[in-house]
């Protein structure tokens, strides 16, 4: 078993934190992982993509991800921006940060599109519009490749105290509210 992710945002928006808390849950979940960044000298706002790759096996490759199982879209503006579907194999899966339905978001695609709105779950429970903890426990309720309790443990270390208790309320919630579509 090897799954691809791969995250596309914004320069600010915790994009290489996801994939790094990401791989560290997957690790936690007795799964071999890598995360990496792609960007250059890009300023606060501009698109950016981080890559995860979470396996049963040794991971050796060091490549970007072509051709993810998964895509999270952490700005939802990057959508007709930039090609975020590219590679994306067609049983492949697209969870997307927005309060509008999939079928809103019009993405030519043959995956599954899912949305949750992930900075307004963050505002309301965190306090800030940084969504990537959120986005992190819907993945896990929608695949079920890595424990949402993986998740939780791996952001509470990286942030401890308040802050960490927030994101993990916020990372349940968003968690409960994908649960029941899972697939790996």
């Amino acid at each position: 078993m090897l799954k691809e992710i791969r995250i596309h945002g914004r320069g600010g928006q915790g994009v290489v934190t996801a994939a790094e808390l990401l791989a560290c849950a997957a690790f936690e979940d007795g799964k071999y992982a890598q995360a990496f960044p792609f960007f250059g000298s890009e300023r606060m706002g501009a698109p950016v993509q981080s890559f995860v790759r979470i396996a049963d096996h040794k991971v050796t490759s060091r490549s970007q991800i072509y051709e993810p199982d998964y895509l999270i879209i952490q700005d939802n503006t990057l959508i007709g921006a930039i090609n975020v579907l590219s590679g994306l194999k067609p049983d492949g899966m697209v969870l997307v940060d927005t309060e509008k339905s999939p079928e809103e978001l019009g993405l030519k695609t043959t995956a599954e599109v899912r949305t949750i709105p992930a900075t307004k779950i963050a505002l309301e429970i965190i306090g800030r519009a940084v969504q990537n903890t959120t986005l992190m426990g819907a993945f896990s309720g929608i695949t079920g490749l890595i424990s949402v309790e993986a998740i939780i443990k791996s952001v509470k270390e990286r942030f401890p105290g308040e802050v960490g208790e927030k994101n993990a309320l916020a990372i349940r919630k968003a968690y409960d509210m994908m649960k029941g579509g899972k697939r790996a």
